[in-house]
């Protein structure tokens, strides 16, 4: 590559460069509005405009350079006679490399004396302006360079004489520069990168100059086969036989080369959608012009491994298509994201269903007119026929997970035997990455599912507070974790608040998580006090296994008494707004240990509490940060906490919102809130009742009269049936001592029932003949819920009934 061709325009300095066998290169960058942005001395001199002219000019008025050959090269090109054609590159036509020979008469003279060029264009892609590099260099200067004439054959890149091999990058990094010294490192650093990306076109040279433009592996096709090019009259191999292991040794080198930079592309994510762009775009352009992946319903569902081969009725999803052509040509005709079963008569279906390639290396107009009619109201044939078809099975384990449909245009070379192998290497290996990915979608959607059944279906409304809730997973294992939250009815129109972290992630945490918030549902149902519950939890978490840690923060709200009794086992304290000033606290907890450790006491808290209070209990993942004091995190959650909102979830995104901005998050986040209404005297009856049979009658005239005094007359006949019901229980079956009735109005209507017998009672199926035996059917089938709890030395029966407006 010389120097002189942009830094020195002297005849001197040239001629010693070419003495030196190297050749002056033209070289012209064009932006994406087909105006040239950059246009070397070497440019100047070959086609007559200089810089000053050229700079911001329409490249093709400045470049008249045909792909005409001359007549005694024609008959040795493949494909079209006349080669590939610059001004296809110039308008960009092309989406690959191209490079070629043409005719040019220099500046200053006649037509008499017109010279032979060679040509290089490299498309350029990226955010730059820049869209083509052109290099050209004259053919006669080369020869004379050369400086013999034998029967060898010589491979040309630009600025690289007499060399066997292609330039490295270590190569093209060192002289590119020198050939534009006017742009800045990063700008020739991108060409670089992208030359070696898209390949090299290598012109053949021979001591006939028959000219054959392979663009894209740099290696002609062995003559003699059915895909090598046409055979000279006069019968003289197009390349000597002793260049023929060389030239072979190279194509297979290069498409080497190619796979292990679509291994490098392919599979930097796990994400499925991300892994099938991946795969479809490493194909284009080098390999194919068009590129596109069908996957089967089961894979793109992140479902279970699909069972069987795929047949006739196998729905195929077109997941994504990548080409260079013009924008939108295959929008309308294959769009992206349709299901379809393919016919059976075409190469796509057998493919398919053999999982084998199928290569097709031109698609006549009689096979494309064929194919298109198996398509209802899709007529394929402008976009497939005269092109080369290759697809290739998407395989895993030995079952079609999918297939690759490739095309080259009409102007390339068409696939052959060692494409096909190419393209089944390439599948091969994308579809190892599209199953891992379809493994790892898999199981994200069953911990998704695992996760979702284990955090509970939270009632937004509980008797005397609201609640809203919050579960963001953590960013490290996807949503599986052991962070959980949970609300709890008791008896009394009391609420347990319940939210607890296991320690670790993963789905060992989930399950232990599950087992866990399993044993706390059922110790709460009992009515075991907040510290006697963690101590029971702790042992079990003992008995479970040495690994079972957790922290958990327990609390029961009495909205009628208007207190919390809360107990600890190593959590991060609860945050409590006071309604009367939104002042904002922690609460002042004894800590106790972790779950699972073993000998250490809980002790239990009563706070006292007043309507509109809201209570704030989260894991640490929302205010521990790694490389951050807690501390900093705790504060800003009593801070956000305590931030005026429209509603119970505003106030809930309100926090995520302010703690979730910190950054470096990795942690799950259960978070709840519950605003402390309360239950006001007014709506609270209690009485008590003696054990006796006349009693029960007295109890359905105390509840009539309540009920009609707070008007709710439509709740009368129903609410006396079941009152009835249980009072007659508790005097018979009560132990003879007080029966205590209270009557609760919030949202629903809640009765309990409470006697001196610590025996559960048992709902009976009674016979035709029994007197007895029906009073909790009828309970159970009038009651919007009943349950039955014991306490010491009594019990409690108690039934919602449902208000009807």
């Amino acid at each position: 590559m010389d120097r002189g061709s942009e830094r020195d325009a002297s005849p001197g300095r040239g001629a010693e460069n070419t003495a030196a066998g190297r050749i002056p290169l033209a070289v012209v960058i064009v932006d994406r509005a087909g105006l040239v942005s950059h246009w070397s001395s070497g440019a100047g001199r070959m086609f007559g405009p200089g810089r000053e002219t050229a700079v911001g000019a329409p490249v093709a008025d400045l470049l008249p350079v045909s792909g005409a050959l001359p007549d005694d090269l024609r008959d040795d090109t493949p494909g079209d006679p006349d080669g590939p054609d610059l001004e296809t590159s110039l308008g960009a036509h092309t989406g690959y490399p191209t490079a070629g020979r043409a005719r040019l008469t220099p500046p200053g003279r006649g037509d008499d004396e017109r010279v032979d060029v060679l040509w290089w264009a490299y498309p350029l892609v990226g955010p730059g302006p820049s869209r083509l590099l052109v290099l050209a260099a004259d053919a006669s200067r080369l020869r004379e360079a050369r400086g013999h004439l034998d029967e060898s054959t010589e491979r040309i890149a630009p600025g690289f004489a007499r060399h066997t091999e292609l330039p490295t990058a270590a190569d093209l990094e060192r002289r590119l520069p020198e050939i534009l010294p006017n742009m800045g490192p990063g700008i020739s650093a991108r060409i670089v990168s992208q030359i070696l990306e898209l390949g090299y076109p290598v012109l053949e040279f021979s001591q006939y100059e028959r000219v054959p433009v392979t663009p894209y592996w740099g290696v002609p096709r062995r003559p003699g086969r059915s895909d090598s090019v046409v055979p000279h009259p006069r019968s003289e191999p197009l390349i000597p036989a002793d260049a023929l292991a060389d030239l072979e040794y190279a194509a297979v080198r290069e498409r080497l080369e190619f796979l292990n930079e679509v291994s490098s592309a392919i599979g930097t994510s796990l994400d499925l959608g991300e892994t099938i762009r991946e795969v479809t775009s490493a194909a284009v352009p080098r390999f194919a012009d068009f590129a596109g992946t069908h996957l089967r319903s089961a894979v793109l569902a992140g479902e279970g491994f699909p069972d069987g081969p795929p047949d006739a009725s196998t729905l195929m999803h077109r997941v994504w298509v990548e080409h260079n052509d013009e924008p939108g040509r295959w929008d309308d005709t294959v769009p992206v994201g349709e299901a379809f079963a393919f016919p059976e008569h075409t190469p796509f279906y057998q493919c398919m269903v053999t999982g084998e390639p199928v290569l097709i290396p031109r698609i006549s107009d009689e096979l494309g007119n064929r194919i298109s009619g198996e398509f209802e109201k899709r007529d394929l044939r402008p976009l497939i026929n005269g092109r080369s078809l290759l697809i290739v099975p998407l395989k895993a384990r030995n079952v079609v997970l999918g297939f690759m449909v490739l095309l080259r245009r009409a102007d390339r070379l068409p696939f052959d035997g060692m494409d096909r192998t190419t393209g089944a290497e390439l599948a091969a290996r994308a579809g190892l990455v599209l199953d891992n990915a379809r493994m790892y979608t898999y199981q994200e959607n069953v911990a998704e599912t695992l996760q979702d059944s284990m955090l509970p279906q939270v009632a937004p409304r509980m008797a005397g507070c609201d609640v809203a809730t919050r579960y963001l997973p953590g960013t490290l294992l996807g949503r599986i974790g052991g962070d959980w939250f949970d609300t709890v009815k008791l008896p009394g129109s009391r609420t347990a608040l319940v939210v607890g972290d296991v320690m670790g992630h993963g789905l060992n945490s989930a399950a232990m998580m599950g087992q866990l918030r399993t044993a706390v549902q059922t110790m709460a149902a009992l009515e075991t006090p907040p510290a006697q519950l963690l101590r029971n939890l702790d042992d079990l978490a003992r008995r479970l296994g040495e690994n079972y840690l957790a922290t958990c923060l327990y609390a029961v709200y009495d909205p009628i008494r208007g207190e919390l009794q809360i107990a600890n086992a190593g959590h991060i304290p609860p945050v409590l707004v006071r309604a009367a000033d939104g002042g904002s606290e922690l609460l002042e907890l004894p800590t106790g240990a972790p779950i699972g450790v073993g000998g250490v006491p809980f002790e239990a808290t009563t706070v006292r509490v007043a309507p509109g209070d809201r209570l704030v209990l989260c894991t640490d993942g929302l205010v521990e940060v790694r490389g951050c004091d807690i501390g900093e995190g705790l504060a800003a959650l009593c801070e956000s906490a305590a931030h005026p909102a429209a509603s119970m979830d505003a106030a809930c995104d309100t926090i995520i919102r302010a703690l979730n901005t910190r950054g470096g998050r990795k942690d799950d986040v259960a978070l709840l809130m519950a605003r402390l209404n309360g239950i006001p005297d007014a709506h609270v009856a209690q009485w008590h009742l003696e054990s006796s049979p006349r009693e029960v009658s007295r109890a359905r005239r105390l509840v009539r009269d309540r009920l009609l005094e707070w008007g709710l007359p439509q709740a009368v006949d129903t609410a006396l049936l079941l009152v009835s019901e249980v009072v007659t229980n508790a005097v018979r079956h009560g132990g003879g001592g007080p029966v205590d009735l209270r009557l609760v109005r919030a949202g629903d209507l809640l009765f309990e029932v409470t006697d001196g017998e610590p025996d559960l009672p048992d709902m009976r199926t009674a016979g035709p003949d029994d007197e007895a035996g029906r009073g909790l059917g009828v309970v159970s089938r009038l009651a919007k819920e009943w349950g039955a709890t014991t306490s010491g030395h009594r019990k409690t029966v108690w039934f919602e009934q449902a208000l009807i407006p």
